[in-house]
């Protein structure tokens, strides 16, 4: 049996959600009774916080934008603080499905951080063109870094269990692509086991996507910085030695 629901913080970055956040709530809170649901509003401009309080959920105010990384630093900080077993991340667009959730934790039985995977079998989520190709390297990358087959490093549906959470609320990536790939880099070199389970996700409930087709084609380089940008940190192991 998965952690209980009890023990687990579903943290949510939010940035000018106010369309979509408060169905996300009500649906976490709908499939994973008696977790707490954490929206970090990272420096919105619109009413996601109150939506997302009036919906149920605590909310963290941040005074700018941090990023998802920036966000979901926070969560992990409160998760620790507040003695949560489990962490799993949900974004606010609607796009991870709370229904999928208790599928993912259930996998940190054997486990310190599971991936909820778009291109694992299931679903018909599709991408072509650089963003494909960049997905296809980093998987490639990071399944010899983990040990572990992996097709879906970019996907920010993911849980941590009780190691990753104290690892992450000190040292989680803010920077570019680091809440995804510098993460799991991090983690893998910490000697944490990874997983995968296959899930389907759904178009954004509101809004537009935070990447433009311009931003698209760019992703393939910005990718190798980020990948290249992990592989150079030192890992927590030589720092801690250092210290």
């Amino acid at each position: 049996m998965g952690p209980e629901y009890t023990t687990t913080l579903v943290v949510v970055p939010a940035l000018n959600e106010e369309l979509s956040v408060g169905q996300v709530v009500s649906e976490i809170q709908t499939q994973l009774p008696g977790a707490t649901c954490l929206v970090v509003n990272d420096g919105s401009e619109d009413k996601t916080a109150s939506v997302a309080q009036g919906a149920g959920a605590l909310v963290a105010d941040l005074p700018f934008n941090l990023g998802v990384g920036g966000a979901m630093r926070l969560g992990f900080r409160y998760a620790l603080e507040n003695q949560y077993s489990a962490v799993i991340q949900i974004d606010a667009d609607g796009q991870h499905n709370p229904a999928e959730a208790a599928k993912i934790l259930h996998a940190l039985n054997e486990a310190d951080i599971v991936i909820g995977a778009r291109f694992a079998g299931e679903g018909d989520y599709h991408i072509s063109g650089p963003r494909k190709w960049a997905m296809s390297f980093l998987a490639k990358i990071l399944s010899r870094t983990a040990h572990v087959k992996l097709t879906d490093t970019t996907s920010g549906f993911r849980a941590a269990g009780p190691r990753a959470i104290e690892l992450f609320a000190r040292n989680y990536p803010i920077e570019y692509l680091g809440d995804t790939v510098e993460s799991l880099v991090l983690a893998a070199r910490a000697g944490f086991i990874i997983k995968q389970v296959p899930v389907s996700m759904s178009p954004r409930l509101q809004g537009t996507p935070s990447h433009s087709p311009l931003k698209s084609t760019l992703f393939l380089a910005r990718v190798g910085l980020a990948v290249l940008f992990a592989f150079i940190r030192p890992s927590i192991n030589s720092q801690q030695n250092t210290e």
